[in-house]
């Protein structure tokens, strides 16, 4: 089986996380972009497992090509795990941004006492052309701080204080963000199975 892999999402933050984790497996690495494909996939599952195998599934059919995805969340304590499964839909402003989502997030903790316990999530789907798909999932604890601090990452890092870092996600370098966050735990479960299926 060819080890080319298609890094199934076009979020260039998650792309170059993925790159780098998977930067020694001697993998062609290839994105969407690169394959022009052109794909919505409607994330209707009720897990993140769901979510992701659905669009490893969808992006491996398009390309013929084992695919690679995941779906990843914030769950904060304070707010019963929202906006977990809906953290990039989070606003409901039009073409919102990562700050617009930040801003949202720290409005609704305002009136809850801290700290506000928090918990990133991620799970990875690895599908293949002949149907199998494996899944492996990543957690990464800490706080969610009232203010955003670094100017690294995507997403909701700046407001993720890490736990025992005394650092937000995006206060840390690329290197030591994939020691420690969910992503790179999930694709620490996902390797095996990827090495298994392209040997």
């Amino acid at each position: 089986m060819t080890k080319t892999v298609l890094i199934a999402t076009t979020n260039k933050g998650k792309q170059a996380e993925i790159f780098i984790l998977l930067e020694n497996e001697n993998y062609i690495l290839r994105t969407p972009q690169d394959q022009l494909i052109s794909l919505e996939v409607n994330e209707s599952g009720s897990t993140y497992a769901e979510n992701a195998g659905l669009k490893a599934a969808a992006f491996c059919k398009a390309s013929g090509l084992p695919a690679l995805a995941d779906d990843s969340g914030l769950e904060v304590n304070a707010l019963d795990r929202a906006p977990g499964l809906f953290s990039a839909r989070f606003s409901i402003k039009p073409n919102a941004t990562d700050a617009d989502r930040c801003t949202l997030l720290i409005n609704k903790l305002k009136s809850i006492p801290g700290p506000w316990k928090a918990r990133f999530v991620c799970t990875m789907a690895f599908a293949l052309p002949d149907g199998n798909t494996y899944y492996s999932h990543g957690i990464c604890r800490g706080e969610i701080i009232p203010e955003e601090r670094g100017s690294g990452g995507f997403g909701y890092d700046p407001v993720f204080l890490c736990e025992g870092t005394n650092r937000t996600m995006a206060e840390l370098g690329m290197l030591e963000k994939n020691r420690i966050s969910h992503r790179a735990k999930a694709m620490e479960g996902i390797l095996p199975y990827m090495r298994s299926a392209l040997t």
